[in-house]
């Protein structure tokens, strides 16, 4: 904002970090008609960063004692594998690797949510660029739109999985024929295609609203201090800042891991489902 606006309100504030970059000017808090740029900035650094700090690790690693960060990449390796042995039965070369993905990435992604919530508009202003970059949100999964892109592809995989196991004829004949029978085709296909749309859905929201609603706390937190400043009992307000901000940060690192875990768990049973026959 500029130096001679008014000091937002509350909601002012709240619902101008709660809306994203897009390509057209967007007054919705939530618009699939529009791309959000900054969504998709944040989701390909954090998975380019993801990559490029695994594939470092890998290289470095070593047969001896290995040092922290491998013993950590390893525990998650194990886990990830783990995982994929009591969902999937079969080949599980692509799948394993898959849920490592899932969670490393939506972890990274979900850690965004610890920045300060004006870091980037405080640069954004010193560097000039806040003319052109009006709003800014550095939590990809706190968009619907990223979180429904990522169930989307878990959906695909879902095809592509029933397709590769059973067989074009015999995905077909399940999509068509289960679970009551071909005489019902035309409503067990719906049936089936509701599931579909069902399981996205549920992926999309669970994640969204839980990093959705951690972001909105943390908003409200940052106003303590930022209203510290302008009344009396300011001194209060910025220690309830700090103090609220403090405990609201570590319970949110359960929240962060928590979630990344749920999704990629998800993915591997409805990929598990699609191994498997009705």
């Amino acid at each position: 904002m500029s130096a001679d606006a008014h000091t937002p309100t509350l909601a002012e504030y709240v619902t101008h970090h709660l809306q994203n970059f897009g390509t057209s000017h967007q007054e919705k808090i939530i618009d699939f008609s529009i791309i959000n740029l900054d969504t998709v900035f944040w989701s390909v650094f954090c998975g380019a960063f993801a990559c490029i700090f695994m594939y470092i690790v890998a290289k470095k690693a070593t047969s001896d004692t290995p040092n922290r960060v491998q013993s950590m990449i390893e525990v998650l390796v194990e886990m990830a594998d783990t995982q994929s042995k009591a969902q999937i039965h079969g080949d599980r070369r692509f799948i394993a690797p898959l849920a490592l993905t899932m969670f490393v990435w939506i972890s990274l992604m979900n850690c965004m949510d610890f920045l300060p919530v004006d870091l980037f508009g405080q640069l954004f202003t010193w560097t000039g660029l806040s003319k052109y970059i009006t709003y800014h949100r550095v939590v990809p999964t706190s968009d619907l739109n990223g979180t429904v892109g990522i169930s989307l592809g878990v959906v695909v995989l879902m095809i592509y999985f029933g397709i590769k196991v059973k067989g074009l004829k015999g995905f077909l004949h399940e999509l068509f024929g289960a679970p009551f029978g071909l005489a019902l085709a035309p409503a067990n296909f719906i049936l089936n295609c509701i599931e579909y749309i069902s399981k996205m859905v549920s992926l999309a929201m669970r994640l969204w609203g839980n990093m959705y609603a951690g972001e909105l706390l943390f908003l409200m937190i940052a106003m303590l201090g930022a209203y510290a400043s302008l009344s009396i009992g300011g001194s209060f307000l910025f220690l309830g800042h700090v103090v609220a901000g403090a405990i609201w940060a570590i319970f949110h690192i359960l929240i962060v891991f928590l979630q990344a875990f749920i999704f990629m768990m998800l993915t591997l049973v409805y990929l598990g489902l699609a191994h498997e026959g009705h």
